[in-house]
């Protein structure tokens, strides 16, 4: 079986650390929880109701592309969270990589600040919401992206993507 790394993004509360975790948890895969890579003062100012900027956020970006590229020297097939929202972003990030697929959960504000009303722990406020719906550029056919509709319930997220990785493991 070929290697494959996979970007499960987002906006916040759309589901991406359950599904990447779940998805990493049945394949043997590696699992990276993107936020955590996030600069302490990214998370700071995300935690003071203040939306981040791309200046903020191009250390991060390449944090994650540093895990990405370290998963692919090594051989291994991982699946790291990041929500990626702009087309800029992506680019920077898996930079036309064949053996890197985003998965992008796709589905509406209402669904979305529902999950994030009731999500405990997290630093991220539901304040942040609209400035991420607002940055959002979904990602378009080029980027051959295997689309999620979080929608239903989480199990049904889980069974689309694994859908979705089966297909994109045999076209690799």
């Amino acid at each position: 079986m070929k290697n494959l790394v996979l970007v499960v993004m987002g906006v916040t509360s759309s589901g991406k650390t359950t599904v990447a975790k779940t998805i990493a948890e049945r394949r043997g895969w590696l699992f990276q929880e993107g936020d955590a890579l996030h600069p302490e003062a990214n998370v700071a100012k995300m935690a003071a109701g203040t939306p981040l900027n791309d200046e903020d956020r191009w250390p991060w970006l390449d944090r994650v592309a540093a895990w990405i590229d370290e998963r692919r020297q090594a051989g291994q097939s991982g699946v790291i969270t990041c929500s990626m929202l702009k087309r800029a972003y992506r680019d920077k990030v898996i930079g036309g990589k064949d053996d890197v697929r985003v998965v992008f959960l796709k589905g509406s504000k209402e669904v979305i600040a529902e999950r994030m009303a009731k999500r405990k722990g997290h630093y991220m406020p539901t304040s942040l919401l609209d400035s991420q719906i607002e940055t959002l550029e979904p990602p378009t056919a080029d980027e051959r992206p295997l689309v999620v509709d979080i929608e239903g319930s989480i199990d049904d997220m889980v069974v689309q993507a694994e859908r979705l990785v089966e297909e994109a493991l045999r076209q690799a």
